[in-house]
């Protein structure tokens, strides 16, 4: 699948006027899914539109960002594909346009088959991530759930990350990190 290898890759997902981290499961032979919770902007517009594109960035602090905030107007560029218009981040060093089909529906969530349309790499040079990266997403993810309820398990998984990143990672890592310290309230 070029850009999804087997496994979970974190992505920017980008919908109609909306970003958000996402994980997409691939699995071989397999065309990849995502996971949505019912209530979100992106399950609504993946329901209501039928398209997301996967966005890789190299840029860390996009992550927590765009989990807990709005995506601005000027980070997206409009695309055309496939006779649909779409959206892509402006800071995306590659993509992947999906049409979505819901495969399976539970009370809290959308299991959707994600069928690729086209990719791209729009920047050819290779961005070396460091332990810090990763770590801002793990933390990231452990934030979006602790936000909600306040778990001290949560708590101590995004402090422990956080560590990572004050070790770790490098200036632009750091600033994500005190990012989610500002949002958990840490």
């Amino acid at each position: 699948m070029g850009l999804l290898g087997e496994g979970i890759t974190e992505v920017i997902a980008i919908t109609k006027d909306n970003a958000a981290p996402m994980g997409i499961i691939a699995k071989s032979n397999l065309s990849p899914k995502m996971i949505l919770f019912k209530g979100s902007k992106t399950a609504k517009n993946i329901i209501e539109y039928g398209w997301v594109t996967a966005n890789f960035v190299s840029d860390c602090y996009l992550y927590p960002q765009y989990a807990f905030s709005d995506v601005a107007a000027d980070d997206l560029v409009d695309i055309s594909v496939g006779g649909i218009m779409m959206q892509r981040l402006l800071s995306a060093d590659a993509w992947m346009a999906f049409r979505t089909v819901v495969l399976h529906e539970t009370e809290e969530t959308y299991y959707i088959d994600l069928l690729l349309v086209t990719s791209e790499y729009v920047r050819e040079e290779s961005h070396p991530i460091n332990r810090g990266f990763n770590s801002v997403i793990d933390a990231t993810v452990h934030a979006t759930r602790y936000v909600h309820n306040k778990d001290s398990r949560l708590r101590d998984l995004i402090e422990y990350h956080l560590s990572v990143v004050a070790k770790c990672g490098g200036p632009r890592e750091r600033e994500a990190g005190k990012l989610l310290y500002e949002i958990c309230g840490l």
